[in-house]
């Protein structure tokens, strides 16, 4: 029985000496050129209006070993909206809607992760826009883990992300009768771990 129990001791020392280093939370910083941020709303019924934003930043913390995601932050420029039509962008710059010169920066906090699946989950955080700061809950699918195959080589997370906002709750009410009040949220990206070097 002793040596039953002492093998077992051994095994679980053992196991745990094994635990991967990385087995604890670790930073990652979003890659700018692997990383869209899309929308989509509705025009009169007739179609969507697609549109990106082109600068776009964040950085945030991740646990592999228990799937939590512990902090994040993500910063996009107003006025690097774009839609593929000069006139429009200029209005969707303007205070009828992202009021850009005034508020430059549309910003995202991550406040919470609740997983609902395998390498899925709700991320919860605080969405600043126009000034005004509302709670907005991010469907988030974890794609893919590991080593980048090749360039910087660095370990690398991909994911997928949705959500549908009002518009109006940061006060952009202009236009409701054109264009409709919800407005659909794509991210993809892909985010590096942050090596601490630099």
């Amino acid at each position: 029985m002793r040596s039953m129990i002492q093998s077992c001791l051994a095994a679980a020392v053992g196991m745990t000496l094994a635990v991967p280093s990385w087995a604890e939370p670790r930073t990652f910083d979003i890659d700018p050129g692997h990383f869209a941020v899309s929308f989509a709303v509705d025009h009169l019924g007739y179609a969507s209006v697609l549109g990106f934003f082109r600068d776009a930043e964040g950085t945030f913390v991740y646990d592999e070993a228990t799937g939590e995601f512990e902090s994040g932050r993500v910063v996009v420029q107003a006025d690097s909206v774009f839609t593929d039509n000069k006139k429009r962008d200029e209005h969707l710059r303007s205070d009828d809607f992202l009021d850009a010169k005034a508020h430059p920066e549309i910003v995202f906090e991550l406040t919470g992760f609740e997983a609902s699946g395998h390498r899925r989950g709700v991320l919860s955080g605080n969405l600043t826009l126009r000034g005004e700061t509302h709670p907005v809950d991010v469907q988030v699918t974890l794609n893919k883990t590991g080593d980048y195959p090749f360039g910087h080589g660095d370990y690398t997370m991909g994911l997928s992300a949705t959500t549908t906002i009002q518009r109006s709750t940061w006060g952009m009410d202009y236009g409701q009768d054109m264009v409709g009040d919800e407005v659909h949220l794509r991210f993809e990206l892909e985010a590096n771990e942050d090596s601490g070097l630099f």
